[in-house]
C-alpha cells in the first residue's frame, strides 16, 4: 500500500490530474491526436494518413518522419510550456531545483510518452498494411521520427538550459540579504495558498527520484521571481518558433518548404496552445478582454477594406467596383429572358453542329460524361475510366464526347484526360493510355494547402502574386492550384480564353463547371460559352426565377475569359474548410463553394443541357450516352449512417443531414433522369462505372491524399463485375451490335 500511496502523491500521477482539474479546453488537443491516429476522427476523410503516412517531396521516408518528429517535439514542448505557465503556483519546490523547467517536462510526461507509444504502433501497421512499406524502410522510417523528436526536444532543453543559468545570475543582484531569499526576516505578508495537488515524490530524470521539499521557507517574492523570469524564456521560444513559421510562409512555392500535412497540422496545435501560454503571461486576467478587443479591431479593419484576407478568383478583374454587376432577382430574370437563352441555344446548336461532321456518320451517338466529387480518389477514378474507354473506342472518346460535366475531383481527372487530348491533337507525343498520367493526377495536393494554411493564411497573409494586371493573395488556394499544376506539368496553367476556339470548334469536348453560390444555393455555371439557357429549365410553366447564374454573362465587364482554368477547377472543388470559399466581384458580394453540394454527379447539368437542346438532338443524332463515373456505389450501401454509441445518439439530427446529404440528391437525380428520359423522347442510355472497394480492403478515403494501397485499390475496381459490365454496355451501344469480344481495362 505505501508503494501505491507513493505512486498515487507522485508529481506525474498529480500533473496528470490537474490537467483534467484545470483548462481541460488544452486536453482537447491531445484528445483530437489520439482520435486521429487511432483511425476514430475523419478518418474517411483520410485523416490517420497524414499523420501516421507523412509525405515530403513525393515519398514516404525516413525524412518525411524526421520532419514529422520535430513537429510532434515542437508541440510537447508548447504544451509544457503553456502548462509550465499556468501551474508554476502549483509546483513552486521546482524553484528551488537546477533546471526546474525541464524537471516539470520529465513530471508532465505521461501524456507525451502515452501518446508516442502509441502513435509507434499505430504508424508501424499503417505503413506496413497501407502504403505497403517493407519492415526494413519501416525501421528506418521510425528511426527518423525518432531522430526529429530528440533533435527538436535537444535544442529546446540547451536554450532552456542556458535561459536557466542566465536568470541565476541575473536575479543574484536582486537579492542581496537574507530577508530577500527568508519569508520570516520580511514583513509578515498573506501567503498565497491554493496548490490544487498534493506531491511528496518527483522525477529529477527519468531514472531517478526525490522527495518534494518544503519551500515556505523562501519569500514569496523570490519564487515568484525565478518562475517569472523561466515563464519569459518560454515565451521568447514559442515567438521564435512563430517567427520561423511567417519565414517559411515566404518561400512555400519551393517543394522543400511544404512539409507534410500532418506536420503543420501539429505545428498549428502547437503554436495556438503556445499564445494561450503567451497570452496568460504578457495580460494574465486580462487575457479574454484583450482577445475580444483585439477581435473587434479585426472586424473594423475588414469592414473597412484595410484588410482582406479572403480568397478571389484568380484572372478575374476586381477593379472598378462601379462596373460590378448587380446580383439580384431581376437582374438574373433578364439574364434568363427567352431572348439570351435563344440566342445561346443557337449557339450551342452550332457547335454541336461541328461536333456532328467530325462524327462521319448521319446520326451519331452523343456522348456526355458525367463525374461525381470525390478528391483524389474521384480524380484517379475518374483518370482510369476514361483511359480504358478511350481504349475501347479506338482512341475516340475526346472526339465522341460532346459534353463534359460534373464535381470536384472527378473534373480534375477529366479536365486533365481532356487536356492531354489537346496537346495531342497539337503535335505532342502522348499517349493517353501511359499510366504516369494517372500516377500524376494521383499525387498529393494536401501538404501544400495545410503548410500555407500554417505558415501564410493564419501568421502571415500578406504576400501578393499577380495574373495580368490583377494581384490577389498568397492562400492555401494559391497553394493548391500550384501544387496541382506542379502535379500536372502545368498543362493546366491556361485561361478560359485559351480553350474558346478547340470548343467552339468542336476538337475537344465542352466542358461545363459549377459551384454553389453560399447566399443561395443557385449554381454558378462556368463555361468558356455563354450558357444562359442553363439558368431556368427550359419547360418550366411556375415562372420560377432562375436557380443558376451564367458565369462568363453575369461577369462580362470582368473579364471573365481571364480566368485561370486551374481557378475554374477549384472554384468546382472548394471543399469547406479545406480550400477558402472564393468570393466574387458582385454588389452584394457572393462567394461560392463546393460544386458537390449542389449536383455531386453531373446528373442535373446533363439533363438540362439535353432539355435545352432536346430538338437538335433528336433531328440529328440516333440518341443520347450518358457516362456516369462515380467514386461510390449507388443506393449508400457502402458508407450507410450507423450510430456506434450514446454519443451519436446526440448529435444524430445534425450528422444525419450531412451523412445523407450525397443519397437525398442521387434519389432526386434518379427521378428527375427517369421522367425526363420517359418523357422527352429522346433514346437515351446511362451507363454507370463505380468505385467499388475490395471487401477485404478499406475504401479510400475522400481527400486530396492517397496511399499506395488506396491506388492499387481504386485501379483493381476497374476490373469489377459491375464495371466490366458497363464496359461491354457502352462497346454495344457504340456499335450498335451483339458484343463478341471482352473488354479488358488499361493496365
Amino acid at each position: 500500500m505505501e508503494y501505491l500511496r507513493g505512486i498515487f502523491y507522485s508529481l506525474p500521477v498529480q500533473l496528470l490530474f490537474l490537467h483534467f482539474r484545470k483548462y481541460q479546453l488544452l486536453l482537447l488537443f491531445w484528445v483530437i491526436l489520439f482520435a486521429t491516429v487511432s483511425g476514430n476522427f475523419l478518418k474517411s476523410m483520410g485523416a490517420d494518413a497524414l499523420f501516421l503516412a507523412p509525405e515530403y517531396l513525393g515519398d514516404v521516408n525516413a525524412l518525411s518522419a524526421g520532419i514529422m518528429g520535430m513537429s510532434i517535439g515542437v508541440f510537447i514542448m508548447c504544451w509544457n510550456i503553456t502548462t509550465f505557465i499556468l501551474f508554476s503556483r502549483h509546483v513552486h519546490f521546482l524553484a528551488a531545483t537546477q533546471y526546474p523547467f525541464f524537471k516539470y517536462c520529465v513530471n508532465n510526461s505521461v501524456i507525451p510518452i502515452s501518446f508516442l507509444v502509441y502513435y509507434l504502433v499505430k504508424a508501424y501497421q499503417f505503413s506496413h498494411y497501407k502504403e505497403l512499406i517493407s519492415n526494413v524502410e519501416i525501421i528506418f522510417i521510425s528511426i527518423g521520427f525518432i531522430t526529429g523528436l530528440i533533435l527538436t526536444l535537444s535544442i529546446s532543453f540547451t536554450y532552456f538550459f542556458g535561459a536557466d543559468k542566465t536568470i541565476l545570475k541575473r536575479i543574484q543582484p536582486l537579492f542581496k540579504g537574507a530577508s530577500d531569499f527568508v519569508s520570516h526576516l520580511q514583513p509578515e505578508q498573506p501567503r498565497k495558498t491554493g496548490s490544487l495537488i498534493h506531491a511528496e515524490w518527483f522525477l529529477t530524470s527519468f531514472n531517478s527520484v526525490r522527495r518534494c521539499r518544503d519551500v515556505s521557507h523562501y519569500s514569496e517574492h523570490m519564487m515568484n521571481t525565478i518562475f517569472k523570469r523561466h515563464h519569459f524564456a518560454a515565451v521568447v521560444s514559442i515567438l521564435v518558433a512563430v517567427f520561423f513559421l511567417v519565414t517559411i510562409g515566404f518561400f512555400l512555392e519551393s517543394p522543400f518548404f511544404q512539409i507534410p500535412a500532418g506536420a503543420s497540422i501539429t505545428l498549428l496545435f502547437g503554436i495556438l496552445i503556445g499564445a494561450s501560454g503567451a497570452l496568460a503571461y504578457f495580460f494574465q486576467s486580462w487575457s479574454i478582454p484583450f482577445l475580444a478587443i483585439s477581435l473587434v479591431v479585426l472586424n473594423y479593419l475588414y469592414k473597412t477594406d484595410i484588410i482582406d484576407p479572403r480568397n478571389k478568383a484568380y484572372g478575374l478583374s476586381y477593379n472598378n467596383k462601379d462596373a460590378w454587376p448587380t446580383y439580384s432577382r431581376e437582374c438574373l430574370d433578364s439574364m434568363a429572358s427567352a431572348a439570351n437563352r435563344a440566342a445561346d441555344r443557337a449557339n450551342m446548336e452550332q457547335i454541336l453542329w461541328r461536333w456532328k461532321a467530325r462524327q462521319g456518320e448521319e446520326k451519331p451517338l452523343l456522348v456526355l460524361i458525367a463525374t461525381s466529387g470525390g478528391g483524389n480518389r474521384s480524380a484517379t477514378f475518374t483518370m482510369n475510366t476514361l483511359q480504358t474507354l478511350d481504349s475501347l473506342m479506338g482512341d475516340q472518346l475526346m472526339k465522341r464526347t460532346a459534353l463534359i460535366t460534373g464535381a470536384s475531383g472527378g473534373m480534375i481527372g477529366a479536365t486533365y484526360f481532356r487536356e492531354l487530348y489537346r496537346q495531342k491533337l497539337n503535335g505532342k507525343p502522348i499517349n493517353l493510355r501511359d499510366q504516369r498520367y494517372v500516377e500524376h493526377i494521383a499525387r498529393d495536393l494536401l501538404n501544400p494547402i495545410f503548410s500555407s494554411f500554417v505558415a501564410r493564411d493564419v501568421f502571415a497573409p500578406a504576400q501578393f502574386f499577380s495574373v495580368g494586371e490583377n494581384r490577389y493573395i498568397k492562400d492555401r488556394g494559391f497553394a493548391f492550384e500550384n501544387k496541382l499544376n506542379q502535379n500536372t506539368d502545368s498543362l493546366l496553367d491556361h485561361r478560359l480564353r485559351d480553350y474558346v476556339q478547340d470548343e467552339t470548334q468542336a476538337r475537344i469536348p465542352m466542358i461545363l463547371f459549377h459551384a454553389l453560390i453560399n447566399r443561395d444555393a443557385r449554381k454558378l455555371v462556368i463555361s468558356t460559352q455563354p450558357v444562359r439557357f442553363m439558368m431556368q429549365s427550359p419547360a418550366d410553366t411556375l415562372h420560377a426565377p432562375p436557380d443558376a447564374v451564367d458565369f462568363v454573362s453575369f461577369f462580362a465587364n470582368q473579364d471573365p475569359y481571364s480566368l485561370r482554368m486551374l481557378t475554374a477547377l477549384r472554384m468546382n472543388a472548394t471543399f469547406p474548410v479545406v480550400l477558402p470559399s472564393v468570393w466574387l466581384p458582385s454588389q452584394p458580394v457572393i462567394d461560392i463553394m463546393d460544386g458537390g453540394l449542389r449536383d455531386n454527379f453531373g446528373v442535373e447539368n446533363s439533363l438540362r443541357f439535353l432539355s435545352a437542346m432536346q430538338q437538335w438532338i433528336q433531328a440529328n443524332t440516333r440518341g443520347v450516352l450518358l457516362i456516369q463515373i462515380r467514386d461510390r456505389q449507388p443506393g449508400s450501401w457502402d458508407d450507410p449512417f450507423v450510430l456506434k454509441g450514446f454519443g451519436d445518439h446526440t448529435i444524430k439530427p445534425i450528422m444525419l443531414l450531412q451523412n445523407n446529404w450525397a443519397d437525398m440528391m442521387e434519389y432526386f437525380q434518379n427521378d428527375s433522369y427517369t421522367y425526363f428520359a420517359l418523357n422527352n423522347g429522346l433514346p437515351i442510355h446511362r451507363v454507370i462505372f463505380q468505385y467499388v472497394s475490395d471487401k477485404k480492403k478499406e475504401k479510400a478515403a475522400l481527400s486530396f491524399h492517397l496511399t499506395k494501397s488506396e491506388k492499387q485499390n481504386i485501379r483493381e475496381s476497374l476490373h469489377a463485375p459491375v464495371n466490366m459490365q458497363s464496359f461491354e454496355q457502352v462497346k454495344a451501344l457504340l456499335q450498335a451490335v451483339k458484343v463478341e469480344e471482352p473488354v479488358k481495362p488499361v493496365e
